[in-house]
């Protein structure tokens, strides 16, 4: 019973401390992070290494077969050889292990991309949705929800593209141009951009009330526990 009191008094203590910042940065709010962040950095390492590389590194030596042994440890070697990268002396070593690392990210973004987004837009805006998206009027909400992804992607892109044509004999100043030496993006371009930004706009604002209303959540799911701790529930 001892142990659950003192837990609940640390993060009584600790949830205090970082609720100081209401008040400016300060020494509380600042070791509070730090105890945070060590924490959490200490729990993935050992996490990493009790559930990743022993189990890898004991099925490699434990294996009979060694072209499982040599693809299984090759890994672990390219990424020990990261560690060089903190010297200007050997850093070089460790860029073979950070190439790898970047290419199969990239490949992995462009394939969750494909498979996540862009296919799932296009069965939708093709009308591959549920009927019980469909509104009374037998107009598919499903088709028009896809619609307004695509064009929300499309316009979002454009808008961060600054490609402009060059305008023979006109200035800057009278075309008030983006790119200051008498170019301008084309109606249509500039049209999709405003959209685009406005999608932004929306986006932006939509995430910034759902952190605020997360918490705001989090805050009273903390106060209720806590109290109810203190008061013995």
């Amino acid at each position: 019973m001892i142990p659950d009191v003192i837990v609940t008094w640390a993060g009584f203590v600790l949830t205090l401390m970082v609720f100081s910042y209401l008040l400016g940065d300060n020494f509380l709010y600042r070791l509070a992070v730090y105890a945070f962040v060590g924490l959490t950095a200490g729990f993935v390492t050992i996490l990493t290494v009790d559930s990743i590389l022993l189990p890898w590194l004991r099925v490699a030596l434990e294996s009979q077969d060694v072209g499982v042994q040599v693809f299984s440890l090759l890994p672990f070697v390219l990424g020990i050889a990261l560690i060089f990268k903190v010297s200007s002396r050997f850093g070089a070593l460790g860029n073979l292990g950070l190439a790898l690392i970047i290419g199969v990210g990239a490949s992995v973004a462009v394939v969750g991309a494909i498979s996540g987004t862009l296919l799932p837009l296009a069965g939708s805006v093709s009308g591959e949705v549920p009927r019980a998206l469909d509104a009374p009027d037998g107009t598919s909400v499903g088709v028009l929800n896809g619609f307004l992804i695509v064009l929300g992607v499309v316009c979002t892109l454009v808008s961060f593209q600054y490609a402009a044509r060059r305008i023979p004999g006109a200035t800057a100043t009278e075309l008030g141009d983006i790119a200051g030496r008498g170019t301008r993006r084309g109606l249509l371009v500039r049209g999709m951009s405003a959209v685009g930004q406005g999608f932004i706009v929306v986006t932006l604002g939509a995430l910034y009330g759902g952190a605020i209303l997360s918490g705001l959540t989090i805050f009273s799911e903390r106060v209720a526990f806590l109290l109810t701790r203190l008061n013995g529930g």
